[in-house]
């Protein structure tokens, strides 16, 4: 018997071709990291794909941190909760959806977040070194802007807040429900971050995103890193041009 959806997992997941990796319309062609569907060839798979090349603004980057303008940024405010959650296989990474009213807010500016997911490497790099792996905590504010706040992992102790999730990874096409989890207990405990204008790091690579990286890192176990890359061995797209953006760091 299928699980009924919560109207808002159900459009988040509708949303999921155009919020990061999450999965591609069935209209859409296929594509993937590698190969001739690889990410040198997504604006040849699909016409909604040419920003993927014509961008001057498309992310992954890497993040020079001697060169990052120091700035007295926003402070970032979560307002995350525990509630009830999707955790599923879309073919791209693994993806938790939780249920509504979470909130992020940059100063004055407030989004909801839709959903948070994984990539590994990680897809930015900063001073040119990829981390183990990254969630990109992907939102959408009243304006159906998009503001991406992306969370480092190194190799270290076991992650607690995500141990139910990679405990039992769903197998691609599959979710599963977790009856309680509060997305802040992943976040670092420094909210210090830096600031760029970016894209979707999948197709159609739209621009205009707004990201914040956290600079403070969490850990991960080799053993929770291992069950993903079982899934997943490389989901990151590769690191794309400056093209003379500027850098932002908070003080």
């Amino acid at each position: 018997m299928k699980n009924r959806l919560h109207p808002f997992f159900a459009l988040t997941l509708c949303l999921a071709g155009s919020v990061g990796s999450a999965a591609t319309p069935d209209h859409h062609a296929h594509w993937a990291y590698q190969g001739k569907a690889g990410a040198s060839h997504w604006s040849e798979l699909d016409q909604v794909n040419v920003a993927c090349t014509l961008s001057k603004e498309q992310s992954p980057i890497n993040i020079d941190t001697a060169r990052a303008h120091k700035m007295p940024l926003a402070p970032l405010a979560f307002s995350y909760r525990a509630g009830t959650a999707q955790v599923s296989n879309n073919g791209h990474t693994i993806q938790i959806t939780p249920e509504p009213g979470n909130v992020f807010k940059a100063g004055d500016e407030s989004a909801e977040l839709l959903q948070f997911h994984f990539h590994t490497p990680s897809e930015e790099k900063v001073d040119g070194k990829r981390y183990a792996l990254v969630a990109h905590f992907v939102h959408k504010n009243a304006a159906a802007e998009l503001s991406v706040v992306a969370v480092l992992f190194r190799v270290g102790k076991a992650n607690l807040a995500l141990a139910p999730i990679f405990a039992s990874l769903p197998r691609e096409g599959t979710q599963r429900a977790l009856a309680s989890f509060n997305p802040a207990d992943v976040l670092p405990a420094d909210h210090a971050y830096f600031k760029f204008r970016g894209s979707l790091t999948t197709p159609p690579c739209t621009d205009g995103v707004r990201w914040q990286v956290l600079r403070e890192p969490v850990e991960i176990s080799r053993a929770q890193l291992a069950a993903f890359r079982k899934l997943y061995r490389m989901n990151a797209r590769p690191e794309q041009p400056l093209n003379g953006r500027v850098v932002e760091v908070s003080e």
